[in-house]
């Protein structure tokens, strides 16, 4: 496979319609018999009339794909075949060393970085057609240098040194809907009037109305903001809005992610589109905007696969016990042996 270079709009379609043709797990419950014709796959349909979403869509296949695309790949989306070559052995590696932790029943580094399945794009950034996140305004180049994160700086006083996700709070958006090395976990459950998308990270619900609701108050700002959806035929479309600004875009825990802080504003904005293809895969996209921040909008597309058989583990979040208060006291005894204060 030798992929030509494309549009952001061609490459968009040419992934919107790569659908899984596998058939569901036998795990995989029928909601109902209610269906919509595609074509050669059948939408199912909920009892009350709704494109149905519902089931278990892990994204752990995806870790090893970069959140970024690599320079030297251009505008290509999709690797040709010596460059899959590389990658199969580069994740291949990967997956080995988890199992070989997973055999000897040790809870060590290795469980860091579950398996994944090898990349076929190139990045998960599919607009800018270089698949690079896009440059700053200066205004978001000097709020980012203000964001907190352990990741990043060596001084700590306070809480508000460390970002929102050391902190157990939340990992924000749109950076939860991304994949980490582990915790990749995402169920939908729907109900009338209401899309609910649970994530694993966190242990956060996105309770996403779909019954024409109006937008709240632009006053009040939450950590995911608030999400309003509506259907487009079988696709659903969510616009999330209202975020207080305080999380960062992304994180360097996403592969490839590019390094440093990112921050956000109260003018973030996304709009999320979720397809579902076939029985096991929903073709999902996500575009930020932020005009205080981002001198342009980014998208992202990848497929979600249905997995029945996944389960939620606990999330349990000690870092904010104990983590930060230790990162602070030792940062300061540091600076204080530097000083020659001790």
């Amino acid at each position: 496979m030798n992929p030509k270079s494309t549009t952001p709009a061609l490459a968009i379609a040419t992934l919107m319609m790569t659908a899984c043709s596998e058939s569901p797990p036998e795990s995989a419950a029928v909601v109902n018999s209610q269906t919509v014709s595609t074509g050669a796959w059948t939408q199912p349909m909920t009892s009350w009339g709704d494109p149905d979403l519902q089931g278990m869509w892990p994204i752990a296949h995806l870790i090893a794909t970069p959140f970024q695309r690599p320079e030297q790949y251009g505008e290509r989306l999709y690797f040709n075949e010596d460059e899959l070559a590389a990658q199969r052995s580069r994740v291949e590696a990967r997956n080995t060393r988890y199992e070989k932790e997973d055999a000897s029943d040790r809870i060590g580094m290795g469980h860091w970085a579950e398996p994944s399945d090898m990349p076929t794009q190139t990045s998960l950034i599919v607009d800018p057609p270089d698949g690079r996140f896009p440059e700053m305004t200066e205004q978001g180049k000097q709020m980012s240098l203000t964001l907190g994160s352990s990741w990043g700086r060596e001084d700590f006083d306070s809480p508000k040194d460390f970002d929102v996700w050391d902190r157990c709070i939340t990992r924000g958006l749109p950076v939860s809907m991304f994949p980490f090395n582990y915790n990749n976990g995402i169920e939908i459950v729907q109900s009338p009037g209401y899309v609910v998308i649970n994530m694993e990270m966190i242990h956060e619900a996105r309770v996403i109305p779909v019954d024409g609701r109006p937008p709240l108050d632009p006053a009040i700002q939450q950590w995911l903001g608030e999400s309003r959806g509506h259907w487009e035929g079988n696709t659903l479309v969510v616009e999330t809005t209202n975020f207080n600004g305080i999380p960062g875009m992304t994180n360097v825990g996403i592969t490839g992610s590019p390094q440093g802080n990112y921050a956000t504003s109260t003018e973030l904005r996304l709009v999320e589109r979720l397809e579902r293809v076939s029985d096991k895969q929903i073709n999902y996209q996500i575009t930020v905007e932020d005009p205080v921040t981002l001198t342009r909008s980014w998208t992202a597309a990848f497929p979600w696969r249905r997995d029945d058989s996944y389960q939620f583990f606990e999330y349990a979040c000690n870092e904010d016990n104990y983590a930060i208060r230790d990162f602070i006291t030792t940062s300061r005894y540091r600076r204080a042996q530097e000083a020659g204060e001790l």
